[in-house]
């Protein structure tokens, strides 16, 4: 249960205006603010507001420029790659998205890289865009090379997130959004504020041995000595993670090479911006069937994989992004949920920049 809630709208605007202190265009700290408290409201607190500092040292130390305006490139009419400028990077993936849902309305599909980027927070905000739409949404980033491959003890990948939302009818949307890791760098965060250790199929230290210790992780990622996260599937190809692996790989493809970024491995390279990048889809179903049939349809498959028989102990089939949709309800209603940890960061963060929570 978490200690200290604050309402939605309320702790959006501090961190907007945190943002502005620092030099952000008052729409792009918005977009930012938006990002992150509706990570730590839909239940996603590894990517939210508790990543703030982040940020701050991140535009402190000119990895990310806040007054970055991003360019495209490159388009056609069913694509894009955009020059990110090293700036911060939800106000150019939320560009990048917006045009690809344009591109797919008026083409049936949008696809649109960006390049030079920075940490986009949750991919799952990305492809929920396109739902407004009836569009089908998908996005993916790479990001710091935190993930070891299978076999290796070095980490060369990211967690590499992929994302993908398709609208349904009576049910709510489908919404995927998963890290190709067995968890992300967030969630080792999460349980070192806490103090708790992690579960050995997380992550391995610089032998590549199991470790439970995510302090010892996250020291090894900051002085870039061996170890990492474990694939999504965990340590061998016993427990499919070289599935996770291939995931992983497939991410780097679409948000590394095809959007000539830099690939997990040489992002953040000293005194520069990440280097990282993004890929974002947005599919119109009516190039395939009517929509209204494909929502229809949606809802069969939604209601049969939901209704069918329950494993013993088990009383309810999750559909991905049920849990977030009803966390995200309750966060409305009832404030967004903050551990005393993350709160006590606000707090300084709030007598440092003079903006009132």
């Amino acid at each position: 249960m978490s200690d200290v809630r604050i309402e939605f709208d309320r702790l959006r605007e501090f961190v907007k205006r945190v943002f502005m202190r620092l030099g952000v265009r008052e729409m792009d700290a918005f977009t930012v603010a938006d990002v992150l408290v509706t990570a730590d409201a839909r239940g996603i607190p590894s990517h939210g507001v508790a990543r703030l500092p982040r940020y701050i040292r991140g535009i402190r130390e000119g990895m990310m420029i806040p007054d970055a305006e991003p360019e495209v490139v490159h388009e056609t009419p069913v694509s894009a790659r955009i020059d990110g400028r090293d700036g911060l990077g939800q106000p150019v993936s939320r560009m990048a998205m917006e045009l690809a849902i344009s591109k797919a309305l008026e083409n049936g599909i949008g696809m649109v890289a960006v390049f030079n980027s920075n940490h986009f927070g949750i991919a799952g905000y990305y492809a929920m865009m396109a739902l407004e739409h009836d569009l089908i949404g998908f996005a993916t980033t790479n990001t710091y090379p935190l993930v070891v491959p299978t076999f290796g003890r070095q980490a060369v990948l990211g967690t590499n997130p992929i994302a993908v939302a398709a609208p349904a009818s009576r049910n709510r949307p489908f919404v995927l959004d998963m890290s190709t890791s067995v968890v992300t760098r967030g969630k080792l965060e999460v349980y070192q504020r806490l103090g708790k250790p992690i579960p050995e199929q997380w992550a391995t230290d610089e032998n590549g041995r199991p470790c439970t210790d995510p302090g010892r992780v996250l020291e090894n990622f900051r002085a870039r000595r061996p170890g990492g996260l474990l694939p999504l599937g965990g340590p061998d190809e016993l427990t499919g993670g070289h599935k996770g692996y291939g995931l992983s790989m497939l991410v780097e493809i679409l948000s590394g090479v095809l959007a000539t970024a830099r690939i997990s491995a040489m992002s953040y390279p000293e005194g520069k911006g990440s280097g990282i990048g993004h890929f974002f889809a947005a599919l119109d179903p009516g190039i395939f069937l009517p929509v209204k049939k494909f929502k229809a349809d949606m809802d069969l498959l939604i209601d049969t994989v939901r209704n069918s028989e329950k494993a013993e102990g088990h009383d309810r089939i999750f559909i991905h992004g049920e849990k977030e949709f009803e966390q995200m309800e309750r966060s409305l209603s009832d404030g967004v949920p903050l551990d005393t940890a993350t709160f006590d960061i606000l707090k300084s963060i709030s007598e440092e920049f003079g903006v009132a929570i």
